[in-house]
Protein backbone atom coordinates (compact mmCIF):
# COMPACT_ATOMS: atom_id res chain seq x y z
CA UNK A 1 0.00 0.00 0.00
CA UNK A 2 1.44 3.47 -1.33
CA UNK A 3 2.00 6.10 1.65
CA UNK A 4 -0.89 8.14 0.51
CA UNK A 5 -3.33 5.12 0.29
CA UNK A 6 -2.31 4.36 4.14
CA UNK A 7 -2.89 7.72 5.17
CA UNK A 8 -5.65 7.56 3.88
CA UNK A 9 -6.68 5.02 5.19
CA UNK A 10 -5.47 5.86 8.43
CA UNK A 11 -7.18 9.20 8.53
CA UNK A 12 -10.65 7.89 8.23
CA UNK A 13 -10.00 5.33 10.46
CA UNK A 14 -9.15 7.54 13.19
CA UNK A 15 -12.11 10.11 12.74
CA UNK A 16 -14.23 7.25 13.10
CA UNK A 17 -12.86 5.74 16.35
CA UNK A 18 -11.87 9.46 17.67
CA UNK A 19 -15.47 10.07 19.14
CA UNK A 20 -17.14 9.92 22.37
CA UNK A 21 -19.63 6.81 21.18
CA UNK A 22 -16.66 4.48 21.87
CA UNK A 23 -15.56 5.86 25.74
CA UNK A 24 -18.02 3.51 27.69
CA UNK A 25 -16.56 0.70 26.87
CA UNK A 26 -12.88 2.35 27.21
CA UNK A 27 -10.87 2.72 30.46
CA UNK A 28 -10.73 6.47 29.68
CA UNK A 29 -14.50 6.09 30.50
CA UNK A 30 -12.78 6.06 34.20
CA UNK A 31 -11.47 9.55 34.17
CA UNK A 32 -14.24 10.62 32.00
CA UNK A 33 -16.12 10.90 35.00
CA UNK A 34 -14.49 13.87 36.66
CA UNK A 35 -14.29 17.89 35.74
CA UNK A 36 -11.45 18.71 37.95
CA UNK A 37 -7.30 18.90 37.09
CA UNK A 38 -6.16 16.56 39.38
CA UNK A 39 -8.72 14.21 39.29
CA UNK A 40 -8.94 13.31 36.04
CA UNK A 41 -4.49 12.84 36.12
CA UNK A 42 -5.25 10.53 39.21
CA UNK A 43 -8.14 8.75 37.78
CA UNK A 44 -6.19 8.52 34.08
CA UNK A 45 -2.91 7.23 35.74
CA UNK A 46 -4.59 3.77 38.22
CA UNK A 47 -6.86 3.39 35.00
CA UNK A 48 -4.09 2.96 33.01
CA UNK A 49 -2.64 1.18 35.08
CA UNK A 50 -5.01 -1.86 35.66
CA UNK A 51 -5.28 -1.52 31.28
CA UNK A 52 -4.26 -4.73 30.45
CA UNK A 53 -6.75 -7.96 30.03
CA UNK A 54 -10.02 -8.62 29.66
CA UNK A 55 -11.82 -4.18 28.60
CA UNK A 56 -15.33 -4.84 30.72
CA UNK A 57 -13.08 -6.42 33.60
CA UNK A 58 -10.80 -3.29 33.55
CA UNK A 59 -13.53 -0.44 33.31
CA UNK A 60 -15.71 -2.34 35.87
CA UNK A 61 -12.54 -2.46 38.08
CA UNK A 62 -11.82 1.08 37.56
CA UNK A 63 -15.38 2.18 38.76
CA UNK A 64 -14.61 -0.09 41.77
CA UNK A 65 -11.35 1.84 42.50
CA UNK A 66 -13.03 5.51 42.04
CA UNK A 67 -16.04 4.26 44.29
CA UNK A 68 -13.28 3.23 47.11
CA UNK A 69 -11.80 6.51 46.91
CA UNK A 70 -15.00 8.47 47.53
CA UNK A 71 -15.35 9.32 43.85
CA UNK A 72 -12.64 11.96 44.81
CA UNK A 73 -9.24 10.15 43.57
CA UNK A 74 -7.01 13.83 44.09
CA UNK A 75 -8.47 14.18 47.31
CA UNK A 76 -7.69 10.36 48.27
CA UNK A 77 -4.58 10.73 47.17
CA UNK A 78 -3.46 13.46 49.19
CA UNK A 79 -5.39 13.56 52.70
CA UNK A 80 -6.69 9.75 53.38
CA UNK A 81 -5.31 8.30 56.53
CA UNK A 82 -3.86 5.16 57.40
CA UNK A 83 -7.03 3.97 58.16
CA UNK A 84 -8.83 5.21 55.07
CA UNK A 85 -5.75 4.10 52.98
CA UNK A 86 -6.98 0.41 54.18
CA UNK A 87 -10.37 0.69 52.20
CA UNK A 88 -8.47 -0.01 48.84
CA UNK A 89 -7.63 -3.84 51.30
CA UNK A 90 -10.37 -6.22 48.75
CA UNK A 91 -8.94 -4.47 45.93
CA UNK A 92 -7.47 -6.73 43.08
CA UNK A 93 -7.24 -6.51 39.28
CA UNK A 94 -5.01 -9.43 37.84
CA UNK A 95 -2.13 -8.77 39.63
CA UNK A 96 -2.32 -5.65 40.66
CA UNK A 97 -3.45 -5.92 44.31
CA UNK A 98 -3.96 -3.49 47.67
CA UNK A 99 -0.28 -4.03 48.36
CA UNK A 100 0.30 -2.09 44.74
CA UNK A 101 -2.50 0.36 45.24
CA UNK A 102 -1.50 1.54 48.52
CA UNK A 103 2.27 2.27 47.10
CA UNK A 104 0.68 4.04 44.52
CA UNK A 105 -1.43 6.05 46.55
CA UNK A 106 1.48 7.07 48.30
CA UNK A 107 4.18 7.53 45.31
CA UNK A 108 1.49 10.15 43.51
CA UNK A 109 0.93 11.71 47.01
CA UNK A 110 5.12 12.58 47.35
CA UNK A 111 4.60 13.67 43.50
CA UNK A 112 2.32 16.37 44.06
CA UNK A 113 3.72 17.15 47.10
CA UNK A 114 8.01 17.33 46.42
CA UNK A 115 7.85 17.13 42.54
CA UNK A 116 4.87 19.97 41.19
CA UNK A 117 2.71 16.81 40.13
CA UNK A 118 2.61 14.18 37.00
CA UNK A 119 2.94 16.92 34.24
CA UNK A 120 6.11 18.74 35.76
CA UNK A 121 7.62 15.00 36.29
CA UNK A 122 7.21 13.83 32.77
CA UNK A 123 8.30 17.47 31.77
CA UNK A 124 11.09 17.64 33.32
CA UNK A 125 12.01 14.06 32.28
CA UNK A 126 11.78 14.82 28.40
CA UNK A 127 13.66 17.87 28.71
CA UNK A 128 16.93 16.29 30.53
CA UNK A 129 15.88 13.12 28.56
CA UNK A 130 16.80 14.80 24.67
CA UNK A 131 12.91 14.93 24.28
CA UNK A 132 13.65 11.09 23.85
CA UNK A 133 9.90 9.62 25.72
CA UNK A 134 12.00 6.63 26.64
CA UNK A 135 14.02 8.90 28.91
CA UNK A 136 11.35 10.47 29.86
CA UNK A 137 9.19 7.33 31.33
CA UNK A 138 12.44 6.29 32.91
CA UNK A 139 13.23 9.36 34.79
CA UNK A 140 9.24 9.13 35.89
CA UNK A 141 9.64 5.64 37.34
CA UNK A 142 12.97 6.97 39.14
CA UNK A 143 10.69 9.34 41.16
CA UNK A 144 8.11 7.13 41.38
CA UNK A 145 9.88 4.90 43.00
CA UNK A 146 11.16 7.05 45.68
CA UNK A 147 8.31 6.12 47.75
CA UNK A 148 9.11 3.39 49.70
CA UNK A 149 7.74 0.10 48.29
CA UNK A 150 7.71 -3.79 47.70
CA UNK A 151 9.91 -5.16 45.18
CA UNK A 152 6.86 -6.67 43.94
CA UNK A 153 5.07 -3.35 42.74
CA UNK A 154 7.69 -2.23 40.35
CA UNK A 155 6.52 -4.56 37.91
CA UNK A 156 3.55 -2.41 37.69
CA UNK A 157 5.62 0.66 36.42
CA UNK A 158 7.09 0.27 32.94
CA UNK A 159 11.09 0.29 32.25
CA UNK A 160 11.60 1.00 28.45
CA UNK A 161 15.48 1.02 29.47
CA UNK A 162 14.54 -2.95 29.72
CA UNK A 163 13.12 -2.73 26.40
CA UNK A 164 8.94 -2.68 27.68
CA UNK A 165 6.62 -0.96 25.27
CA UNK A 166 5.45 0.53 28.07
CA UNK A 167 1.94 0.57 26.18
CA UNK A 168 0.07 1.89 29.43
CA UNK A 169 2.34 4.81 30.24
CA UNK A 170 2.08 5.54 26.77
CA UNK A 171 -1.83 5.32 26.59
CA UNK A 172 -1.78 7.60 29.48
CA UNK A 173 0.28 10.16 28.36
CA UNK A 174 -1.85 10.38 25.10
CA UNK A 175 -4.90 10.91 27.47
CA UNK A 176 -3.39 14.11 28.68
CA UNK A 177 -1.12 15.95 26.08
CA UNK A 178 -3.57 15.29 23.12
CA UNK A 179 -6.04 17.55 22.52
CA UNK A 180 -8.13 17.84 19.21
CA UNK A 181 -11.42 18.60 20.87
CA UNK A 182 -13.04 15.61 19.49
CA UNK A 183 -13.87 15.12 23.11
CA UNK A 184 -11.86 11.62 24.13
CA UNK A 185 -8.19 12.81 24.63
CA UNK A 186 -8.08 15.49 27.46
CA UNK A 187 -5.78 17.68 26.31
CA UNK A 188 -4.64 19.43 29.96
CA UNK A 189 -1.11 18.96 29.92
CA UNK A 190 0.71 22.04 27.83
CA UNK A 191 4.14 21.37 28.46
CA UNK A 192 4.40 18.37 26.75
CA UNK A 193 3.59 18.43 22.79
CA UNK A 194 1.77 15.83 20.78
CA UNK A 195 4.92 15.11 18.55
CA UNK A 196 6.96 13.69 21.61
CA UNK A 197 4.41 10.93 22.14
CA UNK A 198 4.71 7.22 21.18
CA UNK A 199 2.15 4.80 19.78
CA UNK A 200 0.76 2.49 22.69
CA UNK A 201 1.48 -0.95 21.35
CA UNK A 202 -0.64 -3.72 22.42
CA UNK A 203 -1.74 -6.73 20.36
CA UNK A 204 -3.96 -5.26 18.42
CA UNK A 205 -2.61 -2.46 17.35
CA UNK A 206 0.80 -4.56 16.69
CA UNK A 207 -1.19 -6.86 14.57
CA UNK A 208 -2.73 -4.30 12.90
CA UNK A 209 0.41 -2.18 11.94
CA UNK A 210 2.33 -5.48 10.22
CA UNK A 211 -0.63 -5.62 8.48
CA UNK A 212 -0.31 -2.71 6.98
CA UNK A 213 3.73 -2.52 6.47
CA UNK A 214 4.09 -0.16 9.66
CA UNK A 215 6.25 -2.57 12.28
CA UNK A 216 8.36 -5.54 11.31
CA UNK A 217 9.94 -6.35 14.31
CA UNK A 218 8.03 -9.20 15.96
CA UNK A 219 8.40 -8.39 19.54
CA UNK A 220 6.35 -5.57 21.24
CA UNK A 221 8.69 -3.56 22.87
CA UNK A 222 10.19 -0.53 22.74
CA UNK A 223 12.13 -0.60 19.86
CA UNK A 224 8.98 -1.88 18.17
CA UNK A 225 7.19 1.13 19.70
CA UNK A 226 10.02 3.29 17.96
CA UNK A 227 9.56 2.19 14.79
CA UNK A 228 5.64 2.06 14.66
CA UNK A 229 6.05 5.25 15.58
CA UNK A 230 8.50 6.79 13.44
CA UNK A 231 6.54 5.23 10.70
CA UNK A 232 3.32 7.12 12.02
CA UNK A 233 5.57 10.23 12.23
CA UNK A 234 5.75 10.13 8.22
CA UNK A 235 2.08 10.41 7.93
CA UNK A 236 1.85 13.09 10.65
CA UNK A 237 5.13 14.13 12.73
CA UNK A 238 2.88 17.00 14.26
CA UNK A 239 0.12 13.93 16.02
CA UNK A 240 1.69 10.92 14.92
CA UNK A 241 -0.61 9.10 18.00
CA UNK A 242 -3.68 9.58 16.53
CA UNK A 243 -3.63 6.73 14.69
CA UNK A 244 -3.61 4.84 17.83
CA UNK A 245 -7.36 5.21 17.60
CA UNK A 246 -7.24 3.43 14.30
CA UNK A 247 -4.96 0.65 14.47
CA UNK A 248 -6.79 -0.17 17.53
CA UNK A 249 -10.14 0.26 16.22
CA UNK A 250 -9.24 -1.95 13.52
CA UNK A 251 -7.98 -4.78 15.49
CA UNK A 252 -10.68 -4.48 17.90
CA UNK A 253 -13.93 -4.12 16.35
CA UNK A 254 -12.96 -4.67 12.60
CA UNK A 255 -10.58 -7.98 13.26
CA UNK A 256 -8.68 -6.71 10.30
Amino acid sequence: MVIEQLKELLDQRFTLYNTPDFISTDPISIPHRFSKREDIEVAAFFSATIAWGNRASIVKNGQRLMQLMDEAPYDFVMNASSSELKRLSGFVHRTFNADDAYFFTEALRNIYLNHQGLEQVFAEGLKTGNRQMDNAIVYFRKIFLETPHLQRSEKHIANPARGSSAKRINMFLRWMVRNDNCGVDFGIWKNLSPADLYCPLDVHSGNVARKLGLLSRKQNDWQAAAELTGNLRKLDPQDPVKYDFALFGMGVFEKF
